[in-house]
């Protein structure tokens, strides 16, 4: 029973020095990531404009964060401006169970958001996302609102932590995975923090990118 104690006590230590350090190393690498990919972020911007000038570049969405706190989270523009307010018409055309809402041929995506989707690009913005705390590099994805309305105690387990750019669901399949899926991959992620599995979900990020799957 005394070792027990002391094996739960090493990692309740363990755990909070992995968060702390964690923290810090998301700030260095966020700041330098803007540093870098500035340039990539003015030509995604410029394309955005061109095919539509009227239209904001960003995209602002209030979703969940850690512990049930809201936040807005950036991305870039993929879809009409009015395509918050078209949503009620395609809930019934939803093609994956669960709290999620995914259409493979989504109408309200234009064209050039096809693409960023298709590679990702449209997430950098969360970058900043990262650097302000809201959320971390590596973590389970943030809901929406309405989704977390719906969840049930077992799902909320997926709140526990930092919501983060990239995962183990995003790595394992994404949108092809039902929810059911997605909450055992999270909590999974959950039960067993550590730098050995977040440099793991990191290195199948960059295999995912190159070749995407169960993305749209």
């Amino acid at each position: 029973m005394e070792q027990s104690k002391i094996n739960s006590a090493f990692q309740v230590k363990e755990k909070a020095k992995y968060t702390k350090w964690k923290v810090r190393g998301d700030k260095c690498l966020s700041v330098l990531a803007l540093f870098l990919l500035a340039p990539i972020f003015f030509l995604i911007a410029a394309l955005i404009k061109i095919s539509n000038w009227k239209a904001p570049m960003l995209f602002k969405q209030v979703r969940v964060g850690k512990n049930g706190q809201p936040f807005v989270m950036y991305k870039f523009r993929t879809m009409r401006p009015d395509a918050e307010a078209e949503l009620e018409k395609y809930l019934k055309q939803n093609e994956i169970e669960g709290a999620m809402f995914k259409m493979k041929k989504d109408p309200r995506v234009t064209k050039i958001g096809r693409l960023l989707r298709k590679t990702s690009l449209d997430e950098l913005p969360q970058i900043w996302n990262v650097l302000k705390g809201d959320m971390s590099l590596i973590g389970p994805r943030p809901p929406l609102p309405r989704e977390v309305a719906v969840y049930s105690t077992y799902d909320k387990q997926r709140l526990l932590v930092t919501p983060g750019c990239t995962g183990l669901w995003q790595v394992s399949g994404r949108n092809a995975l039902s929810f059911e899926e997605m909450v055992e991959l999270d909590l999974h992620y959950i039960r067993h923090l550590s730098w050995q599995l977040d440099f793991k979900i990191f290195l199948k990020t960059f295999v995912v990118l190159l070749i995407p799957k169960g993305v749209y």
